[in-house]
């Protein structure tokens, strides 16, 4: 009963989002981060809250005086851009961060570590400290994370994101190929909670934090530090202080959507996008380009992502409805494509898409090829509008509820792996989120 209590407000929290979704014009934030070039992080500890329910004691990099929060800060920055990050540490061990894809980076202050300079333990109240600087040279996605015991500290949750935008806006890298309407972060990682209840008894008991991690078992998984239902609540969900980032993915049809995915964790994540394939197009913050200039030439169209421990990719995806073979916006007279109504014969080289509602033309009119049974013996889901057709409501079956406020069209993305969406093996949850295709109109920020 407790943990009934305790996810209730989860799920009725989600219902609230999804609602009022269209209408929330700065609840969903493309990329939640500060910008800098300087950022001021401290190492802090705390809790974070499993969507079962539970709760773990886990390590973070905080934005200044703030909370402990997992992820650590996302940090956006500008190509060319001289970067400084000020660490302060509030832990009882000597923590520091490392910058994979950078070159050049300067640390000063702070203590000489194995890998790189550290912010000493906290000591009589008083933090450590240390300073990076860096230029951030090339555009792209990257993962942060500490350089201290990695094994340790990076399971405990001592990582985030950094994202160098290049000088062209809504583009991912310096070439019109890598142009997006959407963009948004999917930062995988997991969790082995005993390595994390050890160090809080050590930690508690003033003892030295040495937990063996060469056994990990790992119960629950993330995307931007949240396991689903939660991963599709609000930002900055008061009852989730030190989970502030979600994941929920949203676009128009004929939109290209900008995936920033990075595997912080330990394991394989193969991570699925239903709807539509995606194209590969960088991984770790470089193009896939045959020669400079030439724009990603080798990116690769696929349907699942197999992300790599410490990789970082940067995918688009696109959905239009083409291949479905009926029309997506449904058989009424009112809507036209490319000018033509419902009958109409398309005009000879008219373009295949319609500039407006991005409609697959040559399936213009087209009923869906199945017959919905009687309302009686069907059984829908909260996220069906009653009807089949992008933007429209029908019918829904008794007792059924709706949260599809904008009668938009759901795809599940998930970890291939099913092992990965559960919380603590209670099914689902873990490494899942939703895509919602929104029907024109519908503003999406």
């Amino acid at each position: 009963m407790n943990t009934l209590l305790h996810i209730l407000p989860r799920w009725l929290g989600m219902a609230a989002t999804l609602l009022l979704g269209g209408m929330a014009g700065t609840a969903w934030a493309v990329i939640d981060g500060v910008s800098g070039p300087t950022f001021n992080l401290t190492a802090k500890a705390d809790y974070i809250s499993a969507a079962d329910g539970n709760y773990i004691y886990a390590w973070g990099y905080a934005n200044g005086a703030g909370p402990m929060q997992y992820p650590g800060v996302t940090m956006i920055v500008n190509q060319g851009d001289t970067v400084t990050v000020n660490l302060s540490n509030e832990l009882p061990v000597p923590v520091s961060i490392v910058f994979p894809g950078q070159q050049g980076v300067v640390s000063s202050g702070g203590v000489t570590g194995l890998i790189e300079q550290e912010a000493p333990a906290m000591s009589g109240g008083v933090p450590g400290t240390v300073s990076y600087t860096f230029t951030a040279t090339h555009a792209g996605t990257y993962l942060y994370h500490s350089g201290t015991q990695p094994a340790l500290q990076v399971e405990m949750g001592l990582l985030g994101a950094l994202i160098v935008r290049p000088a062209v806006a809504n583009q991912a890298y310096g070439h019109a190929n890598t142009r997006f309407d959407h963009e948004y972060l999917f930062l995988l990682t997991e969790m082995d909670e005993r390595i994390h209840d050890e160090v809080e008894l050590l930690v508690a008991y003033e003892q030295p934090v040495n937990v063996d991690t060469s056994i990990y078992k790992p119960e629950y998984w993330f995307i931007n530090g949240r396991n689903a239902p939660d991963t599709m609540l609000e930002p900055d969900t008061p009852w989730l202080p030190t989970q502030p980032y979600n994941s929920m993915p949203r676009m128009h049809p004929g939109e290209k959507l900008l995936m920033r995915v990075i595997n912080a964790g330990r394991d394989l994540h193969p991570l699925h996008t239903h709807g539509n394939n995606i194209w590969v197009l960088a991984r770790d913050g470089r193009m896939l380009e045959s020669a400079p200039g030439t724009g990603p030439d080798l990116a690769f169209s696929d349907f699942t992502l197999r992300t790599v421990p410490g990789e970082t990719y940067d995918a688009i995806f696109e959905w239009t409805g083409k291949g479905l073979d009926w029309d997506i916006y449904g058989t009424n007279l009112a809507h036209t494509c490319n000018g033509k109504s419902i009958g109409q014969a398309q005009d000879p080289g008219a373009p295949t898409y319609d500039p407006i509602t991005k409609e697959y033309c040559a399936d213009h009119g087209k009923t869906i090829p199945v017959v919905l049974p009687n309302l009686q013996g069907l059984t829908t889901g909260p996220h069906y509008s009653g009807s089949p057709y992008l933007g429209q409501f029908g019918n829904l079956t008794p007792g059924s509820t709706l949260l599809n406020e904008n009668a938009g069209y759901f795809h599940m993305w998930h970890s291939h792996n099913e092992r990965e969406i559960v919380n603590n093996d209670i099914f689902p949850g873990g490494m899942m989120t939703m895509l919602i295709i929104e029907p024109p109109g519908v503003a999406i920020p």
